[in-house]
């Protein structure tokens, strides 16, 4: 063991340190990951080329923006039944739920007569039953449709450094929530899961149009942008994505024409919110401002989710849900980097992304027959999962907090001076993970050595001697930042099936939960103490093993004081408690380093 662990170690610690060192934090780049996959369908067989999925257009004036005759009520959380007949009878209203789900939510649909709708809403909107009602307005996907060609290359992959960012992670253990049109994520009935969505990992969901727990998208525009989230990669077949580890939560709240209500969009948000999407993508939007899906998104926000929503199409101002306070509004840039010409603009913008000629796989005959194409599209709808994506794979990072995660990828983007129009700069999502990954190594290392010198001068106070041993350095290294820390640098994409065990090695243990699941790390189940107590209990009576244990254990307070430090983790108490729980853990793992180091106590 000793022998194989001395170079091991000391060839991973000078790496990683002449990493640091050499490379500016704003730019790493590591290049020669596996080449993205050309696209083809099964047996070879160029893809069809021919009209998209039926195609929305840009937000026009002439278009109708409410449904007249509908009023969209959100009630009380706590109204029974009986409380909501009672509201409508007291003012003759003829209402029904807007779906099986708003026995949870209390969304109501009231049908009036037109020329009362104003009158009702002057009447009901002061009743205490009633948190918000407002006419129903319409909501519709945003692209800017044209003829779709094959691409052979996804020159917007390359544009965001999508191949440098795949040297680090590809999103395992995010869920990105897909609000929209639906998703080609499962076969039944007339519907079947799209070849270049075989690979990628679709959970729950719901189908707020027609009301029932599969999402499928009988439209197109869904499953496109799902692609650029997660699109099976490196398998041969289309088209890549960009997080395509991450899991998809298909939710339909645009019908087979691409429209949606109110209430739809609000409750497709509270309901990603409260199932365990970490990220929800909206490419949809209307000119209409509405509390009803402002409280929704505060409701996600609340929960720890980071809301993406694309800009607009109008060429002028910033659309709703996007210029919602919290939510992260992307326009639409092209090639070379410059604004799109019908992409909104204005001080909501948060970031810009490729917007122009993007291709991914997606549906055709309303999701039929098995149709497929692989559709070029326009729109801020494209560019808005660019910065989901992104976001999913800075995530499996360990930057789980919205705030902090926003920050990472604004912190990266390529600046540009117009800020309406661009906000912090043009998305660089290899940039983004790495600057993630580098910040985290470095920190760790620095309260690693300052951790290290302060226990030894306590072992020495106290008149002992440290016990460094290999096993020493392999347990703090596992702790603080795992036993290959340096793998980026090897190319990740080159270790093939082995990848997710490499993914484990580059972390720390307190991180290896992330691969599961980051809704699990909310709850820091490894980032804490009790691993080391564990380990401690079961090898303290061990004096070969104690050393790595006791280099486990200061590892481990490296970690967790990197957490307080940085406040980047969503904490499911808050920032404030995790740093006095961080603190609190750091404590007792520096006990029972020092406990298990002191050779007095062999």
């Amino acid at each position: 063991m000793r022998t194989v662990l001395s170079p091991l170690v000391t060839a991973g610690c000078a790496a990683a340190l002449v990493a640091l060192a050499a490379v500016p934090a704003h730019a790493w780049q590591v290049r020669g990951a596996d080449p993205v996959p050309q696209g083809m369908v099964p047996g070879g067989a160029a893809p069809p080329v021919g009209p998209a999925a039926p195609a929305d257009v840009a937000f026009d004036d002439t278009l109708p923006t409410e449904i007249e005759g509908e009023i969209a009520i959100d009630l009380r959380d706590d109204a029974s039944e009986a409380d909501i007949q009672a509201f409508a009878g007291r003012y003759g209203l003829t209402m029904h739920p807007n779906s099986a789900w708003s026995t949870h939510d209390k969304f109501e649909v009231a049908d009036v007569d037109p020329a009362q709708e104003r009158s009702i809403l002057d009447r009901i909107e002061h009743d205490p039953l009633v948190e918000h009602a407002e006419p129903m307005a319409l909501y519709r996907a945003l692209f800017v449709p044209n003829d779709p060609l094959f691409a052979s290359k996804q020159w917007h992959m390359s544009n965001v450094h999508a191949e440098d960012g795949w040297n680090y992670t590809c999103g395992r253990g995010v869920t990105v929530a897909v609000i929209d049109t639906g998703v080609a994520c499962f076969t039944k009935g007339p519907f079947s899961k799209g070849t270049d969505l075989e690979g990628t990992r679709c959970l729950g969901g719901f189908d707020f149009v027609n009301n029932g727990p599969e999402a499928a998208d009988d439209h197109g525009h869904g499953t496109h942008v799902a692609g650029t989230i997660a699109q099976t990669t490196n398998n041969g077949v289309g088209t890549a994505g960009l997080a395509f580890c991450a899991t998809l939560m298909p939710v339909k709240v645009l019908s087979k024409q691409g429209y949606g209500t109110v209430t739809n969009v609000a409750e497709g948000i509270r309901f990603a919110a409260d199932n365990g999407a970490q990220i929800i993508n909206m490419s949809l939007g209307g000119p209409t401002r509405s509390k009803i899906i402002e409280d929704a998104v505060k409701h996600a926000i609340a929960k720890g989710v980071l809301v993406v929503a694309a800009a607009g199409n109008s060429g002028r101002s910033v659309g709703y849900p996007a210029a919602y306070d919290g939510v992260l509004a992307v326009s639409a840039t092209d090639s070379n980097d410059k604004i799109a010409w019908f992409s909104s603009r204005g001080p909501e913008v948060g970031i810009g992304a490729p917007g122009v000629n993007v291709t991914q796989q997606t549906i055709c005959d309303g999701g039929a027959n098995k149709c497929e194409i692989f559709g070029t599209f326009n729109g801020t709808s494209m560019a808005a999962p660019h910065v989901a994506g992104a976001a999913a794979m800075v995530m499996s990072m360990g930057v789980t907090d919205p705030g902090a995660l926003r920050s990472a990828l604004e912190a990266t983007a390529r600046p540009k001076e117009e800020k309406n129009l661009y906000g912090a700069g043009i998305l660089d999502v290899g940039p983004a993970v790495a600057r993630a990954h580098w910040l985290h190594v470095g920190l760790r290392l620095a309260a690693l050595v300052a951790l290290f010198g302060l226990i030894a001068a306590r072992i020495k106070k106290n008149r002992g001697k440290l016990a460094l041993t290999p096993l020493t350095i392999a347990g703090a290294l596992t702790g603080a930042v795992g036993l290959l820390p340096v793998a980026p640098l090897l190319h990740l994409g080159s270790f093939g099936f082995a990848r997710p065990v490499v993914e484990l090695l580059m972390r720390p243990f307190g991180e290896w939960d992330l691969l599961f699941g980051a809704g699990l790390h909310r709850w820091l189940p490894l980032a804490n103490a009790l691993p080391a107590m564990a380990a401690v209990a079961f090898v303290f009576g061990s004096k070969r093993l104690r050393p790595g244990v006791g280099g486990f254990a200061i590892g481990t307070a490296a970690l967790l004081a990197q957490i307080a430090l940085s406040g980047d983790v969503a904490f499911g108490l808050g920032t404030f408690a995790l740093r006095l729980w961080m603190v609190a853990n750091v404590a007792v793992c520096l006990w029972l380093g020092q406990m298990c180091l002191d050779q007095k106590n062999a």
